[in-house]
């Protein structure tokens, strides 16, 4: 996960305006989608948009606690997977309405948006360390964050 060399890191406004856009593209499309469609699979075997949506809310359940864990956790933080199709199939997404799947995904990403804008560049520097031994600090996992998501919002508004 760490940030491949020669690539700029964005600066947390630009993270956190990244971020506002998506949420704002996929809110706009999602509200005029017809919901019989996004419960289709993308392909054999894949996903349907409304399950792509689910693991976007627990990416930001999981994102979420990593962001406020690593201020009292000792040090380094040491980064959990979470099991992302399992958690898709437990929390049985694709039968949920998609206003209330929405607005769970939304509010979720408006707690994130406010963490990030409370970061000091002290806590932005804490360290986090990977399964694999490689470590990286906060603010790397905040700036990748809505890199993944604009990869599903792109999936779902497709």
């Amino acid at each position: 996960m760490p940030l491949p060399s020669g690539l700029r890191r964005r600066t947390m406004n630009e993270t956190i305006h990244k971020l506002e856009t998506l949420l704002l593209m996929g809110e706009s499309y999602l509200r005029i989608a017809d919901e019989s469609a996004l419960e289709l699979p993308t392909a054999p075997g894949k996903w349907s948009k409304k399950q792509i949506l689910g693991h976007l809310v627990d990416s930001a359940i999981n994102n979420l606690t990593r962001f406020t864990e690593i201020s009292y956790q000792p040090q380094p933080y040491i980064y959990r997977e979470y099991q992302q199709s399992e958690l898709v199939l437990i929390n049985d997404y694709q039968s949920m309405e998609i206003t209330e799947l929405l607005q769970l995904w939304l509010s979720l990403n408006r707690q994130i948006l406010r963490v990030m804008k409370t970061q000091t560049e002290e806590r932005l520097s804490l360290e986090v360390l990977f399964k694999n031994g490689e470590t990286t600090d906060l603010k790397f996992l905040m700036t990748d964050y809505p890199e993944h998501l604009q990869h599903h919002i792109n999936q779902i508004t497709s």
